[in-house]
């Protein structure tokens, strides 16, 4: 049976407002990644990704990405690759996130400690992989942060066609099974908008926010599945 997740202790910083943001999404600098602090940021609205070198900088978008959960786009083709391969969910999770973190793949982030703290969150059962998998080899992926009725993606990774999509769709399939409410992508691109992922305002995102994680949310397991054909 699963486990509901171990809340850490409280973070020893005060985290301020997401709508004092810059142009760019940037609300501060500094703090750490404790587990406490990562959740009291993702409940407020905000993600953390490095600035000037090894500083954590805290963001919160405006517009901010979100992909509805009524309005993933599966085409006839990625509906054909869904059958092709081996989803799997949290059997791998620093892999992925090693993965997703490749410095070989451009604008990589994803540093040493941000993969031991978000290792952290997932050993606590806040932090989740969905996995791709073909012949028994990991070939694609995603992983973020789930708190209660929020789903806030992080990054995916692929190494064959469709791989990180496929994982989108069983995660997609995952929320609207477990009544969730929110899939935050934070910031949108072409290739996601292909997807279904819109733009919301910031105070439009707060309030769905604050919705999603008010209400229960499903737990993810450890489980092995193939999509039906």
């Amino acid at each position: 049976m699963p486990h509901p997740p171990v809340e850490p202790p409280p973070t020893d910083w005060v985290m301020p407002s997401p709508h004092g943001a810059d142009s760019h999404g940037l609300v501060a600098v500094g703090a750490d990644l404790e587990p406490g602090t990562l959740l009291a940021a993702y409940r407020c609205g905000m993600f953390p990704m490095p600035v000037a070198r090894r500083r954590v900088g805290w963001w919160s978008p405006d517009p901010r990405g979100i992909l509805p959960l009524d309005g993933l786009k599966v085409s006839r083709s990625l509906s054909k690759s869904c059958a092709r391969f081996e989803v799997r969910v949290d059997t791998c999770f620093e892999q992925v996130m090693r993965q997703c973190g490749d410095p070989r793949r451009p604008n990589g982030w994803i540093d040493a400690a941000f993969v031991r703290a978000y290792g952290r969150l997932h050993h606590l059962g806040w932090a989740h992989s969905v996995e791709t998998w073909l012949d028994g080899r990991l070939v694609g992926g995603l992983y973020g942060v789930c708190i209660n009725g929020l789903f806030a993606g992080e990054s995916m990774f692929h190494h064959e066609t469709d791989a990180s999509k496929v994982a989108l769709v069983h995660l997609v399939d995952w929320l609207n099974r477990t009544d969730g409410r929110l899939l935050d992508v934070q910031w949108s691109t072409p290739h996601l908008a292909s997807l279904g992922v819109i733009d919301v305002s910031r105070a439009d995102y707060l309030s769905r926010l604050d919705s999603a994680i008010s209400l229960p949310g499903g737990e993810m397991t450890n489980e092995r599945t193939h999509f039906p054909t």
